[in-house]
Protein backbone atom coordinates (compact mmCIF):
# COMPACT_ATOMS: atom_id res chain seq x y z
CA UNK A 1 0.00 0.00 0.00
CA UNK A 2 2.82 2.44 1.10
CA UNK A 3 4.32 1.69 -2.30
CA UNK A 4 1.14 2.49 -4.31
CA UNK A 5 0.85 5.95 -2.21
CA UNK A 6 4.42 6.71 -3.28
CA UNK A 7 3.79 6.16 -6.92
CA UNK A 8 0.64 8.35 -7.34
CA UNK A 9 2.44 11.30 -5.77
CA UNK A 10 5.05 11.73 -8.55
CA UNK A 11 2.02 11.21 -11.18
CA UNK A 12 -0.17 13.90 -9.09
CA UNK A 13 2.93 15.98 -9.95
CA UNK A 14 3.19 15.39 -13.35
CA UNK A 15 -0.32 16.04 -13.56
CA UNK A 16 0.06 19.65 -12.17
CA UNK A 17 3.23 20.58 -14.13
CA UNK A 18 1.62 19.93 -17.50
CA UNK A 19 -1.74 21.43 -16.57
CA UNK A 20 0.11 24.79 -15.11
CA UNK A 21 2.24 24.51 -18.78
CA UNK A 22 -1.17 24.07 -20.77
CA UNK A 23 -2.19 26.94 -18.66
CA UNK A 24 0.53 29.58 -18.82
CA UNK A 25 0.32 28.33 -22.87
CA UNK A 26 -2.83 29.03 -23.34
CA UNK A 27 -2.69 32.61 -21.17
CA UNK A 28 0.20 32.91 -23.60
CA UNK A 29 -1.43 32.31 -26.72
CA UNK A 30 -4.41 35.02 -25.25
CA UNK A 31 -2.08 38.01 -24.78
CA UNK A 32 -0.21 37.28 -27.79
CA UNK A 33 -3.86 37.60 -29.49
CA UNK A 34 -4.67 40.84 -28.12
CA UNK A 35 -1.63 41.96 -28.28
CA UNK A 36 -1.37 41.35 -32.10
CA UNK A 37 -5.11 43.02 -32.55
CA UNK A 38 -4.43 45.67 -30.63
CA UNK A 39 -1.19 46.36 -33.26
CA UNK A 40 -3.10 45.91 -36.16
CA UNK A 41 -5.38 48.53 -35.20
CA UNK A 42 -2.93 51.12 -35.76
CA UNK A 43 -0.68 49.39 -38.12
CA UNK A 44 -1.70 48.43 -41.36
CA UNK A 45 -1.60 44.83 -41.79
CA UNK A 46 1.15 43.91 -44.99
CA UNK A 47 -0.71 40.64 -46.04
CA UNK A 48 -3.02 38.03 -44.68
CA UNK A 49 -3.26 34.44 -43.37
CA UNK A 50 -5.14 33.88 -47.12
CA UNK A 51 -2.61 35.91 -48.93
CA UNK A 52 0.00 33.73 -47.70
CA UNK A 53 -1.61 30.89 -48.36
CA UNK A 54 -1.66 31.83 -51.74
CA UNK A 55 1.58 33.03 -52.45
CA UNK A 56 2.95 29.55 -50.99
CA UNK A 57 0.47 27.58 -53.58
CA UNK A 58 2.05 30.09 -56.16
CA UNK A 59 5.51 29.38 -54.86
CA UNK A 60 7.01 27.81 -57.98
CA UNK A 61 3.99 27.03 -59.99
CA UNK A 62 4.02 28.93 -63.04
CA UNK A 63 0.16 28.45 -63.87
CA UNK A 64 -0.26 30.45 -60.48
CA UNK A 65 -0.20 34.25 -60.52
CA UNK A 66 1.36 35.32 -57.22
CA UNK A 67 -1.01 37.67 -55.06
CA UNK A 68 -1.57 41.35 -55.80
CA UNK A 69 -2.66 43.93 -53.50
CA UNK A 70 -2.17 47.18 -52.45
CA UNK A 71 -3.13 49.11 -49.54
CA UNK A 72 -5.31 52.02 -49.51
CA UNK A 73 -6.61 54.09 -46.72
CA UNK A 74 -10.61 54.66 -45.70
CA UNK A 75 -10.59 58.08 -47.67
CA UNK A 76 -9.51 56.98 -50.10
CA UNK A 77 -12.34 54.32 -50.90
CA UNK A 78 -15.62 55.17 -52.41
CA UNK A 79 -18.59 55.85 -50.23
CA UNK A 80 -20.25 53.60 -53.00
CA UNK A 81 -17.75 50.83 -52.48
CA UNK A 82 -18.32 50.82 -48.61
CA UNK A 83 -21.90 50.53 -48.90
CA UNK A 84 -21.81 47.67 -51.77
CA UNK A 85 -19.82 45.39 -49.31
CA UNK A 86 -21.97 45.99 -46.29
CA UNK A 87 -25.22 45.83 -48.68
CA UNK A 88 -23.95 42.59 -50.39
CA UNK A 89 -22.40 40.97 -47.22
CA UNK A 90 -23.64 42.05 -43.92
CA UNK A 91 -26.52 44.59 -43.58
CA UNK A 92 -26.55 44.66 -40.14
CA UNK A 93 -22.86 45.48 -39.90
CA UNK A 94 -23.00 48.97 -38.12
CA UNK A 95 -25.42 47.68 -35.50
CA UNK A 96 -24.27 44.15 -34.25
CA UNK A 97 -21.39 43.42 -31.96
CA UNK A 98 -19.97 41.01 -34.46
CA UNK A 99 -22.23 37.93 -34.94
CA UNK A 100 -25.59 38.01 -36.70
CA UNK A 101 -27.73 35.66 -35.08
CA UNK A 102 -30.78 36.13 -36.76
CA UNK A 103 -29.00 35.01 -39.76
CA UNK A 104 -27.28 32.61 -38.50
CA UNK A 105 -30.42 30.64 -36.73
CA UNK A 106 -32.19 31.12 -40.62
CA UNK A 107 -29.29 29.76 -41.63
CA UNK A 108 -29.50 26.77 -39.76
CA UNK A 109 -33.19 26.10 -40.15
CA UNK A 110 -32.60 26.07 -43.82
CA UNK A 111 -29.94 23.43 -43.70
CA UNK A 112 -32.39 21.51 -41.26
CA UNK A 113 -35.08 21.50 -43.34
CA UNK A 114 -32.89 20.27 -46.53
CA UNK A 115 -31.28 23.21 -48.23
CA UNK A 116 -27.65 23.95 -48.59
CA UNK A 117 -25.63 24.72 -45.27
CA UNK A 118 -25.11 28.66 -46.74
CA UNK A 119 -22.18 31.21 -44.56
CA UNK A 120 -23.43 33.60 -42.10
CA UNK A 121 -20.88 35.33 -41.18
CA UNK A 122 -20.55 38.82 -40.85
CA UNK A 123 -17.68 40.91 -42.42
CA UNK A 124 -16.15 41.10 -38.83
CA UNK A 125 -15.94 37.05 -38.70
CA UNK A 126 -14.47 37.50 -42.48
CA UNK A 127 -11.99 39.51 -41.17
CA UNK A 128 -10.59 37.55 -38.40
CA UNK A 129 -11.10 34.35 -41.12
CA UNK A 130 -9.20 36.30 -43.77
CA UNK A 131 -6.18 37.67 -41.50
CA UNK A 132 -5.35 35.94 -38.94
CA UNK A 133 -6.88 31.92 -39.55
CA UNK A 134 -6.79 29.16 -42.39
CA UNK A 135 -9.93 27.79 -45.03
CA UNK A 136 -11.97 25.31 -43.22
CA UNK A 137 -14.98 24.55 -41.43
CA UNK A 138 -13.26 22.86 -37.96
CA UNK A 139 -14.62 23.48 -34.48
CA UNK A 140 -10.87 24.42 -33.64
CA UNK A 141 -10.85 27.24 -36.38
CA UNK A 142 -14.63 28.62 -35.85
CA UNK A 143 -13.41 28.74 -32.31
CA UNK A 144 -11.08 31.00 -32.90
CA UNK A 145 -12.59 32.93 -35.14
CA UNK A 146 -14.91 34.16 -32.86
CA UNK A 147 -12.41 34.80 -30.35
CA UNK A 148 -10.68 37.31 -33.08
CA UNK A 149 -14.06 38.19 -33.93
CA UNK A 150 -15.20 39.25 -29.78
CA UNK A 151 -11.07 41.05 -30.09
CA UNK A 152 -12.04 42.86 -33.36
CA UNK A 153 -15.28 44.18 -32.15
CA UNK A 154 -13.89 45.50 -28.91
CA UNK A 155 -10.73 46.93 -30.00
CA UNK A 156 -10.65 48.60 -33.54
CA UNK A 157 -14.32 49.54 -34.13
CA UNK A 158 -16.66 49.33 -37.17
CA UNK A 159 -14.51 52.01 -39.50
CA UNK A 160 -11.13 50.31 -38.88
CA UNK A 161 -12.68 46.74 -39.64
CA UNK A 162 -14.54 47.57 -42.88
CA UNK A 163 -11.14 49.49 -43.96
CA UNK A 164 -9.39 46.36 -43.62
CA UNK A 165 -12.17 44.43 -44.94
CA UNK A 166 -12.04 46.14 -47.94
CA UNK A 167 -7.96 45.97 -48.15
CA UNK A 168 -7.92 41.60 -47.59
CA UNK A 169 -10.73 40.82 -49.39
CA UNK A 170 -10.54 38.64 -52.63
CA UNK A 171 -12.06 40.11 -55.96
CA UNK A 172 -10.29 38.20 -58.63
CA UNK A 173 -7.81 34.73 -58.61
CA UNK A 174 -4.95 36.95 -57.96
CA UNK A 175 -6.59 40.14 -56.82
CA UNK A 176 -6.72 41.18 -52.96
CA UNK A 177 -8.28 44.44 -52.23
CA UNK A 178 -10.27 47.05 -53.27
CA UNK A 179 -7.61 49.45 -54.66
CA UNK A 180 -6.14 46.66 -56.97
CA UNK A 181 -9.46 45.37 -58.06
CA UNK A 182 -10.13 48.91 -59.40
CA UNK A 183 -7.10 49.57 -60.85
CA UNK A 184 -7.03 45.88 -62.56
CA UNK A 185 -10.51 45.75 -63.78
CA UNK A 186 -11.39 49.69 -64.30
CA UNK A 187 -7.89 51.52 -64.63
CA UNK A 188 -9.28 53.80 -62.02
CA UNK A 189 -8.29 54.12 -58.26
CA UNK A 190 -10.80 53.32 -55.75
CA UNK A 191 -11.64 56.74 -54.61
CA UNK A 192 -12.90 57.54 -58.45
CA UNK A 193 -15.29 53.47 -58.31
CA UNK A 194 -19.33 54.36 -59.08
CA UNK A 195 -21.93 52.64 -57.93
CA UNK A 196 -21.95 50.25 -60.51
CA UNK A 197 -19.11 49.54 -60.51
CA UNK A 198 -18.97 48.74 -56.53
CA UNK A 199 -21.73 46.32 -56.88
CA UNK A 200 -20.16 44.71 -59.41
CA UNK A 201 -17.08 44.10 -57.17
CA UNK A 202 -19.26 43.13 -54.22
CA UNK A 203 -20.88 40.93 -56.56
CA UNK A 204 -18.24 38.14 -57.20
CA UNK A 205 -17.41 38.06 -53.27
CA UNK A 206 -18.73 35.07 -52.09
CA UNK A 207 -16.46 33.10 -54.78
CA UNK A 208 -13.62 35.40 -56.55
CA UNK A 209 -12.15 32.40 -58.32
CA UNK A 210 -14.94 31.16 -59.84
CA UNK A 211 -17.15 34.79 -60.42
CA UNK A 212 -15.54 36.76 -62.15
CA UNK A 213 -15.16 41.28 -62.61
CA UNK A 214 -13.87 41.26 -65.61
CA UNK A 215 -16.39 38.48 -67.87
CA UNK A 216 -19.31 38.30 -65.55
CA UNK A 217 -22.08 36.02 -65.70
CA UNK A 218 -26.08 36.35 -66.06
CA UNK A 219 -25.91 35.43 -62.07
CA UNK A 220 -22.95 37.96 -61.31
CA UNK A 221 -25.03 40.58 -63.30
CA UNK A 222 -28.44 39.55 -61.51
CA UNK A 223 -26.41 40.21 -58.01
CA UNK A 224 -24.83 43.49 -59.30
CA UNK A 225 -28.31 44.89 -59.77
CA UNK A 226 -30.08 43.84 -56.53
CA UNK A 227 -26.76 44.92 -54.43
CA UNK A 228 -27.58 48.20 -56.32
CA UNK A 229 -31.48 47.91 -54.94
CA UNK A 230 -30.01 46.92 -51.55
CA UNK A 231 -27.76 50.28 -51.44
CA UNK A 232 -30.63 52.66 -52.45
CA UNK A 233 -32.86 51.15 -50.14
CA UNK A 234 -30.34 51.59 -47.02
CA UNK A 235 -30.37 55.13 -48.09
CA UNK A 236 -27.23 55.25 -50.07
CA UNK A 237 -23.73 56.10 -48.19
CA UNK A 238 -24.97 57.86 -45.42
CA UNK A 239 -25.88 54.59 -44.12
CA UNK A 240 -22.34 54.68 -43.12
CA UNK A 241 -22.28 57.81 -41.44
CA UNK A 242 -22.44 56.40 -37.31
CA UNK A 243 -19.37 54.42 -38.26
Amino acid sequence: MKNTGRKRKPLRRMLWRFAAAAGLLLLGLILFSVLLVLLLRVVNPPSSAFMLQHSWNAWGNEELAGPTRQWVGWDDISPSMRLAVVAAEDQLFPRHRGFDFDSMSAALADYRQGGRLRGASTISQQVSKNLFLWPGRSLLRKGLEAWFTLLLEQFWGKQRILEVYLNVAQFGPDVYGVEAASQRYFNKPAAALTQAEAALLAAVLPNPVRFRVDAPSNHVRQRQAWIQRQMNQLGGPAYLNSL
